[in-house]
């Protein structure tokens, strides 16, 4: 078994029973270091690579976006999972395609999401929304590869918080291939009791981006991954913003104080 397929193993035995935490680096230093921390497996943000290139969110090219997975998954020996955004295309053929191109840059998985980016129709029609994520399927079959798809529903991202359509829309794409199901900004224990229930066998991730629960309490309402999506990058501008504005604006320097040694984290002292 090669490095790539040992992780891609690894990634789908985490999926088998328990809980585990998924963070979301946003370049190869912060793969490396949260590597370093424990974490079992990692995950690409398309919000953290936009804000790198300075730029919004959902304004990264396919081409950008596999390199940057190149460059993450190859940074760590741990398995990576691509937040492949929606996989780039709208024509099912073409989302295989580009799942392919994906699959090859050494990721251990990738999801595909159902949103359209048009605020007056945000959501893809249900049919074409689930031929997508079977495309995504076939397209990883075909590889050999056996990486994990996560299907993602995103009402509750995009102004449609419906969570009987969220829930038709995750056992859906269950029944059309996809390994693991994803509803993210649900925050309520609720809410995420009833989707766990409702796709049950299937692993559930959920993304945690506000202090609404912690990892034991998540684990056990059955949820079997957790990610960060774009919050831990969104931390890490807070402290440049908070600190470059205190120099334009006060002229003073307070917030270089107590930081850490970053150089130590990567084996230089």
């Amino acid at each position: 078994m090669n490095a790539r397929d040992s992780r891609v193993a690894t990634f789908r035995s985490l999926h088998s029973a328990g809980c585990f935490v998924m963070p979301n680096p946003w370049d190869a230093g912060t793969a490396r270091a949260l590597e370093r921390l424990g974490f079992a497996a990692l995950a690409t943000t398309s919000a953290g690579l936009a804000w790198t290139l300075g730029r919004a969110d959902n304004h990264v090219t396919l081409d950008e976006a596999l390199e940057h997975l190149r460059i993450v998954a190859g940074a760590v020996q741990i398995p990576v999972n691509a937040d492949f955004e929606g996989g780039y295309a709208v024509d099912p053929p073409q989302v295989g395609l580009n799942v392919k191109l994906a699959a090859a840059t050494g990721i251990a998985g990738l999801s595909i999401e159902d949103s359209t980016g048009d605020a007056a129709n945000p959501l893809h029609e249900f049919d074409l929304a689930v031929e997508r994520v079977r495309a995504a399927r076939r397209a990883i079959d075909e590889t050999g590869t056996g990486i994990v798809l996560t299907a993602r529903s995103e009402g509750f991202v995009c102004g449609r918080p419906d969570l009987d359509e969220t829930i038709r829309r995750l056992r859906a794409y269950a029944q059309a291939g996809a390994d693991c199901l994803y509803a993210p900004r649900i925050d309520t224990v609720d809410h995420v009791a009833a989707i766990v229930a409702a796709v049950a066998p299937k692993p559930v991730n959920l993304l945690i981006n506000a202090p609404f629960v912690t990892v034991s309490e998540a684990a056990a309402l059955g949820v079997r991954r957790i990610s960060v999506g774009g919050t831990l990058a969104r931390t890490a501008w807070a402290g440049f913003l908070q600190a470059a504005h205190e120099i334009a604006e006060a002229g003073t320097f307070s917030r270089f104080a107590g930081l850490p040694n970053v150089d130590a984290l990567f084996g230089r002292i």
